[in-house]
Formats: C-alpha cells, structure tokens, sequence
C-alpha cells in the first residue's frame, strides 16, 4: 500500500501553471525552487521530456522555495507568480532558471524587462508581495504530498522516488502511459 506522502494531496486544478495538451495521459508535476542547483539541471531535462513526449505529457510546475538555504527562492518564486499573473510565466520560469545566479531584486527586474513585462505592476507585485499567498499555497500543498527537498516529481499522482534524469524519468512516463489513470 502507498502511504499518503508518497500521493499527490493536492490535485492539479485551474489555478496551476501547466504545459502541454489537457487530454495527456500523463500529468507530471514538479515541486521546485528556481535558487535550487539540481531544479536547475531538472529543468533541461524537463524540456527535453516535454519535446519527447509532446501530447502523452503534462507538466506542472508548483513553488516550493527552500529559504533556509536558498536566500532569493522566496522573491524569484513570487517573480515568476507576478509574471504570471501577466500570462508569462513560462518566459519568467525559463528565464530563471536560465539565470540561476541572478535572481536579486535588479536582475529580477531586468529578467521582467526581457520578456516584456509591465515593469510598474512588475515591481509593485514584488513590493507588495501580492503573490507570497499563492507561493505559501504551493508550498504548504508540497508538504502535505511528503515533499521535503527539491525537485521532487509526481507522476499522475504518484511521488517519483528516483533520480531525475532523462532516462529515469522518461521510463517512468512511460511506464505512466502503459497504465494511465490520473490520481490527484
């Protein structure tokens, strides 16, 4: 029997972030941190899984900054909730990630300027910490999933329990879609 933190607690809903055609028979949702190195190198190998398996894959992406030991998480993780509420996360998620070492207040601002955003409403967002709620939501349903570092992955519900790599995660979207049945 699988033990609730090894489940999806919280399923995948409107309000999330999701690349990737809605009748996929795989849902791959990831908990990230954009200050985490190894969120970094599974982002890379996300986009190549996501150009693999086009329409058989979902991806979704949820906040879970670890600012204990990530000390611009928190800012880059409401960055890309601002963006978004400018419909361009992906550009911001991209670009974040791209730029893992420049994630201050002025580089985030810079990044917002690259990809087009209201640089106004941009910097109000962040000054206001409009997004902070919807980061915590995101963080707090990680927790309750058993999620305690970054990345961690989820496959049509289910917690991926091994390495991250191409190879390993594209056996087990396989595997998903031989069986597909979309848990939480």
């Amino acid at each position: 029997m699988i033990s609730e933190t090894n489940m999806l607690t919280s399923p995948v809903a409107p309000r999330d972030h999701v690349l990737g055609a809605p009748e996929a028979p795989v849902i791959v949702v990831e908990y990230g941190d954009y200050e985490c190195q190894f969120c970094g190198q599974a982002h890379k190998v996300v986009s190549e899984l996501m150009r693999s398996f086009g329409k058989q894959m979902r991806y979704v992406y949820r906040q879970f900054p670890l600012t204990a030991v990530h000390p611009h998480a928190q800012q880059a993780a409401e960055a890309a909730e601002a963006a978004g509420a400018q419909d361009d996360v992906w550009k911001m998620h991209d670009m974040l990630y791209r730029h893992q070492r420049a994630l201050d207040m002025r580089s985030l601002t810079r990044h917002a300027a690259l990809i087009g955003l209201d640089l106004p409403r941009f910097a109000n967002d962040l000054a206001r910490h409009v997004h902070a709620p919807r980061v915590r939501e995101d963080f707090l349903s990680g927790l309750r999933s058993g999620v305690n570092g970054t990345p961690t992955f989820f496959i049509n519900g289910f917690r991926h329990n091994g390495p991250f790599d191409v190879k390993t995660l594209g056996s087990a979207i396989e595997a998903a879609i031989e069986m597909p049945a979309h848990a939480p």
